[in-house]
């Protein structure tokens, strides 16, 4: 890779670690993602985010906690080596709006008992129904986007195991 590349990437990551951390992802993980994302294996080692970041050892690894915690990265043995690579999970975007689905669901039932303990007829009750009639119209659309999102990428044959 040339220097002017080089460069280039390295401000696509932070532009892009700017914009999750605006979304509400913690600025490190945001930052150790996109670099994730930018490399060309999609893969990277703790000494490697650190290098390429200029973080850290233990700035890594709390931004690799959250990741995997929120499974956006999975750890892996470097072959033949003791070092960890992490990696991004395939489909990533896929899986993670998958499980933000199931987060929908518990809200959408937690609303509608809310409506109940607040009453229905009540200003409060109204406004938690309508709540919760959004998040079950989100959830149902979701499924049709993520459905056509398949359909999409089969059409396209861009169901490698490396496609996100």
């Amino acid at each position: 890779m040339t220097t002017t590349n080089e460069e280039a990437v390295s401000r696509f990551v932070e532009r892009f670690a700017a914009e999750l951390t605006e979304a509400g992802m913690q600025r490190m993980a945001s930052r150790v993602f996109a670099a994730l994302l930018a490399s060309e294996t999609a893969s990277m080692t703790s000494a490697e985010l650190a290098e390429r970041l200029q973080i850290s050892p233990a700035a890594v690894s709390g931004a690799i906690r959250y990741l995997s915690q929120v499974s956006m990265v999975s750890r892996e043995r470097d072959p033949g080596t003791r070092r960890d690579r992490y990696v991004l999970h395939n489909e990533l975007w896929y899986e993670t709006f998958t499980r933000r689905d199931q987060v929908l669901i518990r809200w959408e039932k937690v609303l509608r008992d809310g409506v109940e303990a607040l009453g229905p007829d009540t200003a409060a009750g109204a406004r938690t129904a309508e709540t919760a009639e959004f998040f079950d119209f989100l959830q149902k659309e979701t499924l049709g986007l993520m459905d056509r999102w398949r359909q999409h990428k089969e059409a396209q044959g861009a169901g490698t195991p490396d496609a996100l």
